[in-house]
């Protein structure tokens, strides 16, 4: 019974943790395009 809590709170702890760090990954790639495309677009004006 103790192996079954423990393998469910350790599977929970572990997902939890892989899908912050994906959403931050997430968020921080959309904001590098988005710089990249006001670079883009300031190199355009020059």
């Amino acid at each position: 019974m103790k192996r079954i809590f423990l393998f469910l709170f350790l599977a929970g702890v572990m997902g939890t943790t892989l899908q912050s760090c994906r959403e931050e990954s997430t968020g921080d790639k959309i904001e590098d395009a988005a710089d990249d495309i006001g670079d883009a677009a300031e190199d355009a004006v020059d």
